[in-house]
Order: C-alpha cells, then structure tokens, then sequence
C-alpha cells in the first residue's frame, strides 16, 4: 500500500567525465567526494594523469588544513580512475562532458556514447551558452540527455544548474537533480532558454554599466565604487569584466543577444566589441579597462572634497523617507534648512528624482536648474552618496552640494545628468531581468533569487532585491526612463508591473 511519498530517485553510482580541464577536474573533485566512483577521459596524452595529481593536491591541502582525514582523502583518490578510451566508460551510469563550447563537438561525441552505454545510462552536457535540446536532437534516445550546468571553481561555487531540454524524460531529471545534491550543491532546475537561469540574469549589471560609460554619465572606476558602496556588489561590472576577460564576456553577451533575437534587455555595447578588438582583454592581458601591475589594478583616487561654508539648502525630494533623510543630513551638518514653500534666491535645491534626469525632474518642480543637484535615494544616504547635476548647475552649487553630502567623511560621488543615476538604472534592470524570467517560467521565484545569489554573488536575488529597495519605486524608474528615452530596453516586465500595482511582493508566485 502506497504511503503517499514519492519514490526516492534511482541514485548515480559511476560517473564518467569526458574533458579534464578547470570544470572536468572540479565536477571530478565533487562526485568522488560525494562516494561516486569517476571515470575521466580525455584525447590529450597525459591529460587525465595532470588531472588525478591536481585534484590529488586539493585532497591532501585538505588533510593538512584538517578538512578531512588521510583516509578519507586515499579513499577519494582510489575512486579516480583512467578511461583511456571512450568505450572504458561502457559501465557508467552516467558521463558528463566539459569538452569544448561547440555544438556539432558535443553532438558528435554524444554520438559515440550512444554506441557505447546502456540505455539507461544518462548523457549530461555541462554547456553554459548552447541548447541542451540542440545537442540531443542528433541522438538515438534525446530523452536521456540533459544540461547539468556548474560553475567555475565547481567545489567552491555551490550551485549547478539542471536543464531538462525539450524531450528529456522527467526521471533523468530527477535524478540528476538528486546527484547535484549528494555532490553538496544548490540545484537550480531551470528551461532550456538561452543563458539558463544565472547567466540569464546576469546580462543587466555589466550591460547598463557599460550604457552609462557609453553615454558619459562617469568613469568606469566611479561606476565601480557606487555598485560596491551603494549597491553592495562584491564587485563592480568593470573589475568583473576584467576578471572574466573580455574574449569570454563579449562572446557570451552577443551570444544571448542573439539567441534572443535581438531583445533590447540583453544589447551588448560597442565599447567592448572595440577593447576587445585593441586586446585589452583585463587581468589576463595587465590591461582592460583598468591598468594592472604586479596583478594589482591601478584604481584612479577619487578627488578630495571641498571646502564649503555652511549655505542655505532647500529639499525639493517628493517621497517623505527621503525628504526626512536629508532634513537630517542637513540637520546633522549644521547648515541652515530653507523651509519655505519655495527656495529663496540662493538657496541650494536638492532633488531626488527616480528614473527622471535632474533637468526634468528641476523644470517640472520649477526650479532653478543652475542651482539644482540631484541626490540618489533608493539606497539612502549611508556608506556612499551620488549626486548629479544638470547641464546648467553652477560649479560652486554642485561644490556646495559635495561639501554639505560629506560633511562626515562619508565618499561623494558625482556624475552628468542621466536617467536614473547609477545605482537606480543598473538595480532597476538587474530586477527587470529577473522579474522576466519569473514571467517565462524558467524557474521558480525563489530558485531564481537563490541561484543568482550563489551563481552571480549578488548581495540578494533580483526578486528579492526589487522588494527591498521598493517594486513599485523600481516601476518607477523604468517607466520614467522607458518615457524619457523610448528605449524598450527599460519596457517593465509584466511580473513586475502587476505585483507592484497590486502591492504584491515579487517573490510572490
């Protein structure tokens, strides 16, 4: 009699791993870690022994660190075998490969297994760009072949994907989902959609801070410093990028670009098509958008604030939160508060636009643009402060504006007049992003927030990040900034749209 639970998926017990490099050695490391018997392949000579004494060294830093036992590290040695040639892997129960990012490669090899395993030997593609219903469509039995996508490094980055293509049988993803838990990881199952899950939701940040280097709204390295203070990135898009390097970076942002067919969200920018052209690849070439020596980047220092009597200031911000935080400020600072219905003639005029530029935002409150500066609110006013000014700002008000912002040592950032500052566009489109992949149904909202956390280090996942800083200020911003520049890019998911009106969180299902 069926006790109503359904039956624990058949586990894995021999795993083949055809490519021995960064991600074949990592998957390796994880799955004889987790009691399964490895089998690794590879057509280069001496590759599968290069990879047995690195993942060997991991083990035994491991001993010395006291991780784990002496025992325990021969025993996973033991569980690493040879596979000189493909048909050693006849008794796996399944093979993933970490070959080379090609589609016929990977079809062609998938190919050659189908003549080697047993039927209910399961065939996993750990692709990161390409369709897994693409690489299956040439095989003998598709409904075994699925993506079981990780990520680089594999034991430390805790996630991996598990992409079902179109004819991929439930059971096979059952139970490779069921692996990538015994392997100690966050399964994130996902569609088989271009990009997957996180690379998906990765193409906003580094795509509209390059959109704002386009349009000379600041510096790359200002740009850097706000997402990290502000924002509380781990890192800024242009360090990450000359992480990653721009030869894999371009490559993929054109690629989902293009899969998508040309859906403005993911439009990738001249600039890196022409750094990319120069050689200024990052870290890996000692230069990219920024200099590096010695692997340090060369950070330009941010200007030294200036000195300002203190000056009359009136508050123009039209959301109670951000009127009170400046009230405060200024409060705070000592400086006189222009409390009248209008500013008096030398009063400087503090806005907090969202999604609007200052001079918008100055016109449509009346006021006069040549003594307007605009302060960033939706993180509030703690470990950075940004402001922007319009083409008209007198320099000494935008002084003004600086001195009075870091009265208290805290860092000041200022940039031309834009659409929605730094923060505010990148954040917003980061939440945009994500709220469309929630809409598609590529996955589940909080699998969503939780693989991008993992898989991107964002300091909260798109949905989550919408709630907190406000879905309906996040609205905002993209309707004032689809309004100001008809640019579909900015388009409000309709995920997003709905739970804002209806005052619904957005990690809502």
């Amino acid at each position: 009699m069926s006790n109503g639970t359904s039956p624990q998926p058949t586990p894995f017990h021999t795993l083949g791993i055809v490519g021995t490099g960064a991600m074949g050695r990592g998957i390796a490391q994880i799955a004889a870690q987790a009691g399964l018997t490895v089998y690794l392949h590879d057509l280069r000579e001496g590759a599968v022994a290069e990879a047995q004494d690195f993942i060997g060294g991991m083990w035994s830093r491991g001993v010395q660190k006291q991780r784990l036992s002496e025992t325990e590290a021969e025993r996973f040695r033991a569980s690493l075998k040879e596979a000189a040639t493909l048909e050693d892997l006849a008794g796996c129960d399944i093979v993933i490969e970490a070959i080379v990012e090609k589609l016929d490669a990977k079809q062609a090899l998938f190919e050659q297994l189908e003549g080697i395993l047993d039927e209910g030997a399961v065939l996993a593609t750990n692709t990161s760009s390409l369709s897994v219903t693409a690489i299956a469509s040439t095989c003998r039995l598709p409904q075994r072949v699925i993506g079981f996508h990780f990520f680089n490094p594999v034991p430390l980055m805790k996630i991996v994907e598990v992409i079902p293509g179109l004819r991929t049988a439930p059971e096979v993803t059952e139970r490779v989902a069921a692996l990538g838990q015994a392997m100690g990881h966050f399964t994130a199952r996902a569609t088989d959609t271009p990009g997957f899950l996180v690379n998906h939701a990765g193409r906003a940040f580094g795509t509209e801070a390059l959109r704002l280097l386009g349009e000379s709204v600041t510096d790359h390295a200002t740009i850097d410093r706000i997402l990290v203070d502000q924002g509380g990135f781990r890192m800024g898009p242009f360090s990450l990028l000359d992480l990653t390097g721009l030869d894999v970076s371009h490559a993929v942002m054109e690629s989902i670009y293009h899969q998508y067919y040309e859906e403005p969200r993911f439009r990738p920018s001249p600039l890196t098509r022409q750094r990319l052209t120069a050689g200024l690849l990052g870290r890996k070439s000692d230069e990219g958008f920024y200099r590096y020596l010695d692997g340090k980047p060369q950070v330009p220092e941010e200007a030294p604030l200036p000195e300002a009597q203190p000056h009359p200031v009136w508050i123009g911000a039209e959301d109670d939160a951000s009127r009170r935080l400046l009230t405060d400020l200024v409060s705070a600072a000592g400086w006189p508060l222009d409390s009248g219905e209008v500013p008096a003639t030398d009063a400087l005029c503090l806005i907090a636009p969202l999604g609007e530029d200052a001079t918008s935002c100055a016109l449509r409150l009346n006021l006069p643009a040549e003594r307007c500066v605009a302060v960033d609110m939706l993180a509030g006013l703690e470990r950075r402060r940004s402001l922007m000014t319009t083409p008209a700002t007198q320099m000494q008000y935008r002084d003004i504006a600086r001195a009075l912002l870091g009265y208290d040592g805290t860092p000041v950032s200022v940039m031309n007049d834009s659409n929605g500052f730094v923060l505010q566009r990148v954040v917003a489109c980061i939440v945009n992003v994500g709220c469309d992949i929630a809409q598609q149904g590529v996955a589940e909202p909080a699998t969503i927030d939780r693989a991008v956390e993992l898989g991107l280090g964002y300091p909260r996942g798109p949905l989550a990040m919408g709630d907190h800083y406000g879905n309906r200020r996040i609205l905002t911003i993209l309707d004032n900034m689809l309004a100001a520049t008809g640019d579909p890019r900015y388009r409000a998911s309709p995920w997003l749209r709905r739970r804002a009106i209806l005052d619904l969180p957005l990690t809502s299902a």
